[in-house]
């Protein structure tokens, strides 16, 4: 669950951190995105624990959909998340895959 839910999380952050387009999806949809990436975060940073995979992503998810909401700090933050996410679940994949065909 761990590799799949980082591509998530990572998707979701990625798409967030397109300027003028992450904003208006944020601030049109009453802010409920980052509520929404608030849960993602807890979830899938559950799941890595329990796999004992880096949480790292997901703590920084969590801190971005708390403060995503000021403008170019939320910005910033949700860029800075998506990197580490996408090289978590990069870092991920390939031990899941290395320890599958094994």
């Amino acid at each position: 669950m761990a590799p799949l839910g980082k591509w998530i999380a990572f998707a979701f952050e990625a798409i967030l951190a397109i300027p003028i387009l992450g904003g208006l999806i944020i601030v049109g949809n009453g802010y409920t995105p980052l509520i929404i990436g608030f849960f993602l975060h807890i979830i899938v940073l559950f799941f890595s624990l329990k796999e004992r995979a880096s949480g790292l992503g997901n703590v920084a998810g969590i801190i971005t959909a708390i403060l995503g909401w000021i403008p170019f700090v939320g910005w910033l933050l949700h860029c800075i998340s998506a990197v580490i996410l996408f090289l978590e679940a990069l870092t991920v994949s390939r031990k899941t895959s290395h320890r599958r065909y094994s």
